[in-house]
């Protein structure tokens, strides 16, 4: 088998795998004619859809399966993130102390599903939105914009996310 068709092969059996598991997420059944469905529904709709949901030069196993204790730490950190903003938030909206700004900065991570989650681990942390992802550039608004300059900001702002996002998809 050719490398290429191999590729295609594994990046359609990525995203049945993926859509099988929002099936299974959405429907909260676990009966075996509802996984049949799902997984029969799941495979359909990757066959006319894994070139968009996959890309080539992200086909490895790596960039698409989790490292799974990475990602349940990872959940509880984001959690303990989101209570805690959302505290600094209502300490600024009490005291009337508020900054919006608007920050340009820099990710390091490499892989699409990294940044992604990163972006919206971000947007899901009171106090900051972001408002455009482009391969590794993210422009996000801040309410409590300490600062302009793009290094210190995605370090107040991304890198506590980042160091665990490397472990789940190296």
């Amino acid at each position: 088998m050719a490398s290429s068709t191999h590729w295609n092969v594994v990046r359609f059996f990525v995203t049945t795998l993926y859509l099988w598991m929002g099936w299974i997420l959405f429907t909260w059944s676990l009966s075996l004619g509802n996984l049949l469905l799902g997984l029969v529904q799941s495979g359909l709709v990757a066959l006319f859809t894994w070139p968009v949901f996959v890309e080539e030069n992200e086909a490895a196993r790596r960039s698409h399966v989790p490292r799974v204790h990475f990602l349940i730490v990872y959940l509880l950190f984001l959690i303990v993130q989101m209570y805690g903003a959302s505290f600094r938030v209502l300490w600024q909206i009490l005291r009337g102390r508020i900054n919006p700004g608007v920050v340009h900065f820099r990710t390091r991570l490499r892989t699409d599903i990294a940044r992604t989650a990163l972006a919206n681990s971000i947007t899901l942390t009171p106090g900051t939105i972001t408002l455009f992802l482009d391969d590794d550039h993210l422009i996000v608004h801040w309410l409590d914009s300490r600062t302009t300059h793009s290094r210190y900001a995605r370090k107040l702002i991304a890198e506590s996310f980042e160091r665990v996002l490397k472990r789940i998809w190296a």
